[in-house]
């Protein structure tokens, strides 16, 4: 759980591969560790120092100046420059920031990334620009076991949060011809996605009805049954070491020929899943908001 590799840290920290290794070549940025087979992994300290030099980038120091500093110093610096700083943030600067406040438990700067993200680009566009791609990455290393259970829980209950008031202050459509139906499947209990999706759903003006996580299929078919729904919406989040989602995204087909079904997941996930006309493949909240319009 506390080692990564080199691919790991592009994927986490959103730097490719090339700077990161250029980066530790030429200023000495980041000092792995060497397995037996003499192949680099990375610590949580190590990633966490990535998140801070990449957040600073644009910031008045050079990336070799940045690279010398020590952890303490790095750190201190984003103190220091912490409000200047982010009155300029663009994206990636906040989303490395969501992911530093959840491996470092730190509600208070959780806080004062999503306000000035809100700032920036209102509600709706925090939620597509910051929050869906923080935790696309928060997925990713809660599915490698790169961060512990409480880690995501703590992020994703933060977020939690601030998506239900959201939902809370849209109106409720029961008009639309449009009507979603969005839930996860049995074991799956990761919220946060579909909350972002529900909202975002919601303040397209479409009629939704949320079920909420580890929904059993038995269920999932009287609902379907008794609702008609247009669409049915649902993420994969959980680990999947036996390839069921083919079987299941299958078997909805075959049980649901009337309803489109929505399959929301990391990308390289997706390609497991046989294309069919009834299916839309999501990896992005981009490309759900695309759909909405």
């Amino acid at each position: 759980m506390n080692s990564f590799t080199i691919s790991q840290l592009q994927r986490f920290s959103g730097i490719n591969v090339f700077s990161i290794r250029a980066w530790e070549k030429r200023y000495n940025a980041l000092k792995p560790d060497r397995s037996e087979g003499n192949t680099r992994y990375y610590s949580v300290n190590q990633l966490r120092r990535l998140l801070n030099i990449a957040s600073l980038m644009n910031s008045d120091y050079k990336i070799s100046e940045l690279c010398s500093l020590s952890d303490a110093k790095l750190y201190e610096l984003m103190t220091k420059n912490f409000a200047e700083k982010i009155s300029n943030a663009n994206d990636e600067f906040l989303i490395s920031q969501l992911v530093a406040a959840a491996i470092d438990f730190d509600e208070s700067h959780f806080d004062k990334v999503f306000s000035r993200a809100v700032m920036n680009y209102q509600l709706e566009g925090t939620y597509l620009k910051v929050i869906y791609p923080a935790l696309q990455r928060l997925g990713l290393m809660w599915s490698s076991d790169k961060i512990t259970p409480a880690q995501e829980h703590f992020i994703s209950n933060l977020i939690r949060q601030k998506l239900n008031s959201s939902i809370d202050m849209l109106p409720v459509n029961s008009q639309s011809k449009k009507h979603w139906l969005m839930f996860l499947p049995e074991k799956e209990f990761h919220e946060s996605g579909l909350l972002m999706a529900n909202y975002l759903v919601r303040n397209a003006g479409h009629r939704c009805t949320y079920l909420g996580s580890n929904v059993p299929f038995e269920s999932l078919e009287s609902t379907v049954k008794y609702l008609k729904p247009t669409f049915l919406f649902f993420f994969l989040v959980t680990k999947d070491d036996e390839g069921n989602d083919r079987d299941m995204v299958s078997l909805m087909l075959k049980k649901f020929p009337r309803q489109k079904i929505i399959v929301a997941a990391d990308e390289n996930r997706l390609l497991r899943i046989k294309a069919n006309k009834n299916l839309i493949l999501l990896s992005s909240a981009t490309q759900l908001k695309e759909l909405l319009n």
